[in-house]
């Protein structure tokens, strides 16, 4: 059993937090603590980024990211670097703030490939204990399919042309998870355009090629070489050829995460990162593989100079694009819908 102490400072009341389906208790300040209907908390901590929602759902409050880079030279050493254990603890202690600022009474935190490969992981669930209370998850693949399709397809306004494929590029790993949409929500509505639940993964599957992982394996040089594009390709190719998701199935294509948005915002010519604007934009293929050559192209300079480019992703958003430009060459469909809700929506969901 989980033992909660306390967010590391005086409180009083008590917070229900969720961790792996047990519930335990937490202290907060119970006289600025409002009535209201549980407040959740999700968050997803990937090899590059560290992100955090707060929501009365469906309703979303707060919505942050922060590039920490957990997983630096993971694929190398096999632990991880004090530097980035440094970085992700400075995001969590902010988070937590948070999360005592905004009343939360329910927190959920999934950790994904950084801390699975981690030898040192040990450190990084103590740094998470210390601060939250809680223990980082690590989710078996099944229930991190579920959670990144619902969180994925839930909102989408159109109803998208089934079977739906979804692709979430992270920093140490991709998943490819097909599913089918639009079945009911408790009001029996359609999911597409509402608050119901996605009816869930038919097939789905994790790789190791993230965006940080392809590119301290291959793209050393700044730009990257012909040649280590081309070794890249051959190692993301024959993940795909071991991959069991059918991506030719596929009649909508759908998109999340960081590196997938910020290719959305080149294809779109954005004069800055704007989620209003890319949050389900429809984006020709053509365009996405435009868009890849042009990223591999530019030096890291080049990249920061892009008026939407966080600085924390410029360096390996070339791996990134890659990594997608080599799924999207195995679908049959001409467009791809960029969502700004993804895995850590699923994670906010799962707690309501």
């Amino acid at each position: 059993m989980v033992e909660v102490r306390t967010l590391r400072h005086r409180l009083r009341d008590r917070v229900e937090l969720t961790h792996a389906g047990r519930r335990t208790i937490l202290a907060v300040d119970e006289s600025t603590t409002p009535s209201a209907t549980a407040r959740v908390a999700a968050i997803d901590c990937g090899t590059n980024t560290i992100k955090l929602m707060i929501a009365d759902l469906p309703e979303v409050l707060v919505r942050e990211t922060r590039m920490v880079r957990l997983g630096q030279g993971v694929d190398r050493t096999g632990r991880l670097a004090d530097e980035a254990l440094e970085r992700t603890f400075a995001a969590i202690d902010d988070y937590a703030a948070l999360i005592r600022r905004h009343h939360v009474t329910r927190v959920r935190f999934c950790a994904t490939s950084a801390s699975r490969d981690a030898s040192n992981a040990d450190v990084f669930v103590r740094g998470v204990r210390e601060r939250l209370g809680i223990e980082p998850e690590v989710v078996a693949g099944h229930e991190e399919a579920a959670l990144a399709f619902d969180g994925a397809v839930r909102n989408l306004r159109d109803v998208p042309t089934p079977p739906v494929l979804v692709i979430d590029i992270g920093g140490g790993s991709t998943e490819l998870i097909l599913g089918a949409a639009g079945t009911h929500s408790d009001a029996g509505q359609s999911t597409a355009g509402s608050s119901g639940a996605a009816s869930g993964p038919m097939a789905a599957h994790s790789m190791d090629i993230g965006s940080v992982r392809m590119h301290e394996r291959h793209l050393h040089s700044d730009p990257p070489t012909a040649d280590e594009i081309a070794a890249a390709v051959r190692d993301i190719d024959a993940h795909l050829d071991d991959c069991p998701v059918p991506a030719g199935e596929a009649g909508t294509v759908v998109g999340v995460a960081g590196t997938i948005l910020t290719v959305a915002a080149g294809v779109l010519d954005l004069p800055a990162y704007d989620r209003e604007r890319i949050d389900q934009s429809v984006l020709s293929l053509e365009a996405v593989h435009a868009m890849t050559e042009r990223l591999l192209a530019m030096t890291v300079e080049q990249r920061l100079a892009l008026p939407y480019m966080a600085a924390g992703r410029a360096d390996v958003i070339g791996a990134g694009a890659l990594i997608l430009d080599r799924v999207l060459r195995r679908t049959t469909a001409d467009e791809l819908v960029a969502s700004e809700a993804d895995i850590l929506d699923g994670i906010a969901w799962s707690m309501a």
